[in-house]
């Protein structure tokens, strides 16, 4: 992927929120801004959060500030959208994912994301396989998704990506999340906005949306997008709902097992088809939430997310939350100075440090899992096929694998590369290497006795998962790879040997 820089970005927000206060002197013309509706009886919010910026520039300002690139070279893993100009892609940084989400959108485009003002632009301009869940995609994109949702019920989930953006009014097609995903617009106290999906997963969890304190509401805020979610599919594979899999967890231990086993336990849970093995799997996507507020340092502490990433920030005469929302690593770890007495530098080698051990663990296991699956698809494709998916063996490798996969999404897709819980971090790519070991060793035994011969050394075959992705085309960029010394680097050029990589030793036994 080129080198792709943001002035065009810039001038398209700045027209915008132009755009919004032209729209503002002639909607409102003095009245409030709660009056403001557009011709489904919606009220504007765009509209409302200028209005609310004018009582509240300081912080107004400082979420318009997301439209900017943050600092460059601070956080080693999660680089995305910085000054360097370079927008960063998940394929490109782990080629192993090319392979093991082959068969669907994010196979072909996964890239880092960008400020919260680019939500809903990043998702226009994105790979169009990406947008085949419909309209539910908007969901955590658009602030007018509960309206939508409430208006529309079941026709909600049935309409596509661009009929339900239509149905948003054209000043905020644009509109990512904004003050009033957050925050009443009478008093600014904190609210859940997504009834539809958050406050029918509180319950599971023994939480009432009513019952919540402001400190829960200072993370679950943002766990109305910083989370996992299924889409459910029906028999012609079109998405009918939003729901968090979170069935079986209790607040504070949503565990990634009871994740798994939600996610399994029902195949309209099945969202796509993994190319390299034909199987139908599930997803696991950006579970920040559940993965930090279980029983992590920060949790157990009594932290939030917005202690963190929106800590707090001098700005016009006052003290407020930082509403350019970011890493700490990119903010200096201003938010650590709270409670931490150490150096930032300091800080930010232990960062480093957790990090390093996270990726290291992930990436390994990720090129060893990548190879299970080619050991699925040589059974699949072998003379001794109906043989071998018949026997014990097999099934038992298919679902030690299927483990495995889930487990390495849940912390590759994870945004904080181990660091909001780092013991469960280990603890979940420790049980992600055994069963992608147990996975290995029950296939082999079973294609092996089925007289089947396995080449010592598997062939990824990655050049035909990596160039040529998608309908924009995409190719690898071996720039952009994070290479650890402890992992397997992949060919620079088609003109190098093909990417190989020598399985793990199959002695471990199934997690406990």
């Amino acid at each position: 992927m080129p080198k792709k820089h943001f002035f065009s970005a810039r001038l398209r927000v700045s027209l915008f929120l132009l755009f919004l206060l032209s729209a503002i002197m002639i909607a409102v013309n003095g009245n409030t801004i709660t009056s403001v509706h557009n011709a489904r009886g919606i009220p504007t919010k765009g509209l409302t959060t200028i209005e609310l910026g004018k009582t509240y520039p300081a912080q107004y300002e400082s979420w318009k500030a997301t439209a900017e690139p943050t600092p460059a070279a601070k956080s080693k893993y999660k680089r995305g959208y910085d000054t360097d100009g370079i927008l960063y892609s998940k394929i490109d940084e782990y080629p192993y994912l090319a392979l093991l989400l082959n068969g669907w959108g994010y196979g072909a485009e996964f890239t880092e994301p960008r400020g919260h003002v680019y939500m809903i632009e990043d998702q226009v301009d994105i790979e169009p396989t990406r947008l085949k869940a419909g309209g539910s995609c908007l969901s955590c994109k658009t602030p007018y998704a509960q309206d939508l949702q409430t208006e529309l019920g079941e026709d909600y989930f049935k309409k596509s990506y661009a009929e339900l953006r239509d149905d948003i009014p054209a000043q905020d097609q644009l509109l990512g999340v904004t003050c009033v995903d957050c925050h009443n617009t009478d008093d600014l106290s904190l609210k859940i906005s997504r009834g539809f999906t958050l406050g029918k997963a509180l319950p599971q969890i023994g939480k009432q949306p009513s019952d919540l304190s402001n400190q829960d509401k200072r993370s679950l805020v943002c766990a109305q997008c910083h989370v996992t979610y299924t889409m459910p599919k029906n028999a012609q594979m079109k998405t009918t709902d939003v729901l968090f899999p979170w069935s079986g967890s209790q607040w504070g231990n949503i565990s990634v097992e009871n994740i798994i086993a939600t996610i399994k336990s029902d195949p309209t849970y099945k969202e796509w088809t993994q190319s390299v093995t034909g199987f139908k799997l599930g997803f696991v996507r950006h579970p920040e939430f559940e993965f930090f507020s279980k029983d992590s340092p920060h949790w157990q502490a009594g932290l939030s997310c917005a202690d963190c990433h929106m800590p707090s920030t001098d700005a016009a005469d006052q003290t407020i939350s930082d509403h350019r929302i970011m890493s700490p690593l990119k903010n200096d770890l201003t938010a650590c100075a709270a409670c931490h007495t150490e150096e930032p530098n300091s800080l930010r080698e232990m960062v480093f440090a957790i990090q390093d051990n996270t990726a290291t663990a992930m990436i390994n296991t990720g090129y060893a899992l990548a190879g299970v699956a080619k050991l699925f698809e040589l059974a699949h494709h072998s003379s001794a096929a109906e043989t071998i998916t018949t026997t014990s063996l097999y099934q038992q490798a298919k679902e030690a694998y299927e483990q495995a996969f889930y487990r390495l999404m849940f912390i590759q897709n994870e945004n904080s590369t181990g660091f909001h819980n780092p013991p469960e971090a280990t603890r979940i790519l420790n049980d992600t290497e055994k069963y992608t070991n147990t996975a290995e060793r029950l296939l082999r035994e079973a294609i092996i006795t089925s007289g089947i011969t396995i080449p010592e050394i598997v062939d990824l075959e990655l050049d035909q998962y990596l160039y040529n992705r998608g309908n924009k085309k995409l190719n690898f960029n071996p720039n952009m790879e994070i290479v650890l010394p402890q992992t397997p680097h992949y060919p620079d050029s088609l003109s190098e040997e093909p990417h190989q990589i020598t399985h793990p030793s199959a002695n471990a036994a199934l997690p406990q």
